[in-house]
């Protein structure tokens, strides 16, 4: 174990947290386990205990000098600093490398000097991030929160040990293997299940109910504040024997047997879970494997197949974006006891104790024994936030009980007119960092994505002047021209929804809360924030401060209820509140608002002239707006498209939304138009 050079906060004071726990230590034992994603509420000690592991894990040996931290038994061979024969060798910790949420790309994956490489013809690489985590821990907090473009270099980095950097011709790859962890709070965004199925395993935490426990992390925090050297020297002999156990576990691992009959268990349980790939059959043997080394045995059992299921399995089973992570119980041990040797009985216990210190020590109290995770509570449901009471309204007049909402389809493309340079994501056209490349500029900032073709055609002018001598480009600062390249931005997508008497037909708010959930999908999909205002009776109120938490929308659409008059102002009004203070905190993030309505305002005599008023207030913002027309039935009065006019925006009937109703639209009328052109030459 590496020495303790801080005093960093000690991995076995942490109280409770058993399968975090137990995750982080697997990976420890086995980093091809592929690393572990934590997801829970704040502040419940994620990151303390990813800190804390850091100081568990053994030494490394590598070769001096090698900025690449390589293997002095093995070497890179594409090892930038390499050739390594014959080096000297040096011992040091393994690193524990944060990255922060607003890192660029180039700091990620290293740069390159391009003026050094243009003038000079030298390859000047400038290690990353993921160069440093080599051989040690990356930590990614808020992991959801990253650019996507970031989250898919790091895993495919993750999944095949090696990173590749590419810049206008120059080609740069070195060695990446570490122990990755990202840590999230699903209340502010989910990742995309095809990222998620790219961590090994998944842990679900939250804070202990307990009082006692409460009470003992409480007090060794206090602890800690107050002398955070003595705290960790009174917790170093238990920290010593857990990282002697990483070792030891570490070397028995490869006499590890995976027998045919735990294999066969393991890919029943993932046929049976219909998970996609083969990942999880892989990932799940991998594990597997560790918990028998970790607790000392040489053979799999079925009790490290039940555990690597729950731990591996449970993120891997989402099938749209509203589905939490979870394994049901009940199925795992029917499948695993369907592939039982025959005369086999089901094991005693829970499964296997992490067997680790922590339970006990400095302080009083300890960690509970661990024991089978509960299955996870549903991402986003109504328990995550409060929400208004669904039997009440403004006004004080009785709502009708929430109705549920129809099936989610895919829906039509809506997005921001002209080129924003808000975060990347898949909505509207905007300046980003990843993309295809438009035009050149002066560089605004660190120069980072070269124009070469550009460059050269400013610096060939004035080579006469500049005495040129030879073949070589005589080359300035202000000749170089940066990419100016043209992808897609997320957006603040802002429902406004009206839930008053007029929406309230069961059948009819059942389609309008179905094609809610299919624009919340959507959203997911092309990572913007929602926001959500409902308006009734006497007011309209922020059902859904903005938030990438779409799950979490979902959910507050789920219990609306409706009832009472139509404040469609009042709506209106709020929206443009919301906006306001939105522009403040993200001035590039622009905003798309998506009105829920069949157009009909009550309260005041004048209720409808207020709320064109109000919707032409918006309308001298700039903002986007596209108004969903609700209204059914023979006689239709037209008032959702008066209010989209007064919007300047669209308006688009329920059964316009489907993407699918569009695309026959335009079949249709493709059909038409070839028909009647045929008739007109065949006359």
């Amino acid at each position: 174990m590496s020495e303790l050079t801080d005093a960093r906060y000690p991995f076995t004071a942490v109280v409770g947290m058993d399968d975090l726990r137990l995750g982080l230590l697997l990976n420890a034992v086995s980093p091809a386990v592929g690393g572990v994603l934590v997801r829970g509420e704040k502040g419940t000690a994620k990151s303390t205990m990813v800190r804390a592991l850091a100081g568990l894990l053994p030494s490394i040996a590598t070769v001096a000098g090698c900025r690449f931290a390589c293997d002095p038994l093995s070497p890179d061979a594409q090892c930038p600093d390499g050739p390594h024969a014959g080096a000297d060798s040096a011992e040091r910790p393994a690193f524990l490398v944060e990255l922060p949420v607003g890192v660029s790309e180039d700091r990620v994956v290293g740069s390159l000097d391009l003026e050094r490489a243009l003038a000079e013809g030298v390859k000047a690489y400038e290690p990353g991030l993921l160069a440093k985590a080599h051989r040690g821990v990356l930590y990614i907090d808020e992991v959801n929160l990253l650019q996507d473009h970031l989250v898919d270099l790091l895993l495919d980095a993750a999944a095949m040990g090696r990173s590749y950097v590419e810049r206008e011709g120059v080609s740069v790859r070195h060695a990446a293997r570490f122990l990755l962890v990202g840590t999230m709070n699903p209340e502010e965004g989910e990742l995309r299940p095809q990222l998620l199925d790219r961590f090994g395993l998944t842990v679900e935490i939250a804070a202990t109910r307990d009082a006692d426990e409460r009470a003992e992390v409480v007090r060794r925090r206090l602890a800690y504040d107050a002398d955070p050297a003595g705290f960790a020297a009174s917790w170093a002999a238990r920290e010593r024997e857990l990282a002697e156990r990483i070792g030891a576990a570490r070397e028995l691992l490869p006499s590890v047997e995976l027998s045919d009959l735990a294999l066969r268990q393991i890919t029943a349980v993932c046929a049976a879970f219909e998970v996609d790939g083969l990942r999880a059959d892989i990932v799940m043997a991998r594990t597997a494997v560790a918990l028998a080394a970790w607790a000392g045995r040489t053979e799999v059992l079925e009790e490290d197949v039940r555990k690597a299921a729950q731990l591996a399995l449970p993120h891997r089973r989402r099938r749209n974006p509203f589905d939490a992570p979870g394994l049901d119980q009940e199925q795992l041990d029917r499948t695993l006891a369907e592939h039982q040797e025959p005369g086999d009985e089901e094991p005693d216990g829970d499964g296997p104790d992490d067997g680790g210190p922590g339970d006990g020590g400095p302080g009083g109290g300890g960690s509970p024994a661990p024991s089978e995770p509960d299955e996870p509570a549903a991402t986003g449901s109504s328990e995550d936030a409060p929400a208004a009471p669904p039997q009440q309204r403004p006004g004080g007049t009785k709502a009708a009980s929430p109705v549920a909402a129809d099936r989610p389809y895919r829906t039509r493309l809506f997005k921001v007119d002209g080129t924003g340079r808000g975060a990347q994501g898949r909505r509207s056209p905007a300046e980003t960092d990843a993309g295809h490349t438009v035009r050149a500029r002066r560089p605004q900032g660190r120069l980072t994505r070269l124009h070469l073709s550009a460059t050269l055609r400013a610096a060939a002018p004035h080579q006469v002047a500049r005495g040129r001598a030879g073949r070589a480009l005589v080359l300035r600062r202000d000749d170089l021209r940066e990419q100016v390249r043209r992808g897609r931005e997320s957006n603040l997508v802002l429902f406004v929804v009206d839930a008053s008497g007029s929406m309230a037909a069961r059948q009819r708010m059942t389609a309008v809360k179905g094609a809610v959930l299919s624009l919340l999908m959507d959203a997911y999909q092309r990572r913007d924030k929602i926001g959500m205002v409902t308006f009734r009776g006497s007011g309209a109120e922020l059902a859904l401060p903005p938030t990438s938490s779409v799950e979490v929308g979902a959910a507050r659409l789920e219990q609306l209820p409706t009832g009472g008059r139509t404040p469609l102002e009042a709506g209106l009004l709020r929206a443009h509140e919301v906006l306001r203070v939105e522009r403040l905190r993200d001035p590039d993030r622009r905003a798309l608002l998506v009105v829920v309505t069949d157009g009909r305002a009550t309260g005041a005599r004048d209720a409808l002239a207020r709320s064109h008023r109000a919707a032409g207030l918006l309308a001298a913002q700039g903002v986007a707006a596209v108004v969903l027309d609700c209204e059914s039935g023979p006689v239709r009065l037209g008032l959702a498209r008066e209010l989209a006019a007064h919007l300047n925006g669209d308006a688009v009937s329920l059964d316009e939304l489907r993407a699918d109703g569009v695309a026959a639209l335009v079949r249709e009328t493709r059909s038409t138009m070839t028909s009647g052109s045929m008739t007109r030459k065949a006359a």
